[in-house]
C-alpha cells in the first residue's frame, strides 16, 4: 500500500537524551519515504555540527538552536516536504515558540517519556557521564531543566514500547488525523 501526503507538517520528537526520539524520528523518515511521502530528518546533533555549531548549551542559545530549526522546518514546509526533527528542545516556550512559526496546525509534538535514570543507563555516548563529572555543562536532566510537555499530541512510553510499537502508535496517529492517507 502507497501512502501520499496529504499536506506538509513537522513531527517534533523531543524527550531527553537517549529517550529514543532520534531512534524512531528515523524510523519514521524511512516508513513515510518508503510510501512515498516526501521527507526531511532534522536531528539536534546533525544540526549541531553545520547550522548551529556556533551555538553552545545555554538556555538562550537552546532557544536560538530550536529558533533556527523551526525556520528551516518553515522553508521545508512550504516546499511540501514533510520534517522530521529530534531535538531535546528542553524549554516549553522555545517548544510553544516553535509551533507558533511553522503553525499549530502542521505542527505534531511527540514526547519521548523515560525516567532519566534509564536515559542514562541507554547513554552510548557517554555524556551523561561526563555531565555528572562536571565535564560537560548545561546537561538537560543533570544541570539543565527540561519542561515535560503539557499537552503533546502524542506521548510515547519508550522506556517500556519497543522501537516498532511506537511508530506504530505515530504512523497511526499521522493516518487517522489525516495527516498521511491512501
Amino acid at each position: 500500500m502507497i501512502y501520499m501526503s496529504n499536506k506538509a507538517y513537522v513531527v517534533w520528537f523531543t524527550g531527553f537524551s537517549g529517550s529514543g526520539k532520534s531512534t524512531i524520528a528515523s524510523n519514521i523518515e524511512k516508513l513515510l519515504s518508503k510510501q512515498g511521502v516526501h521527507t526531511v530528518l532534522l536531528d539536534g546533533d546533525n544540526l549541531r555540527l553545520g547550522l548551529n555549531s556556533d551555538l553552545g548549551f545555554s538556555m538562550k542559545e537552546r532557544a536560538e538552536n530550536i529558533r533556527r530549526v523551526s525556520e528551516v522546518s518553515k522553508l521545508f514546509i512550504r516546499s511540501g516536504v514533510v520534517v522530521i526533527a529530534s531535538f531535546i528542545s528542553p524549554d516549553s516556550d522555545a517548544r510553544q515558540k516553535a509551533k507558533k512559526v511553522i503553525g499549530s496546525s502542521n505542527f505534531i509534538e511527540i514526547f519521548c517519556d523515560c525516567r532519566l535514570k534509564v536515559c542514562e543507563n541507554r547513554d552510548v555516548k557517554g555524556n551523561y557521564k561526563q555531565a555528572r563529572s562536571g565535564n560537560i555543562s548545561n546537561y538537560t536532566g543533570i544541570d539543565s531543566v527540561y519542561d515535560v510537555p503539557k499537552d503533546a499530541d502524542i506521548i510515547l512510553k519508550t522506556e517500556v514500547e519497543s522501537v516498532d510499537e511506537s511508530v506504530e502508535i505515530v504512523f497511526k496517529y499521522l493516518h487517522e488525523n489525516k495527516y498521511v492517507g491512501q
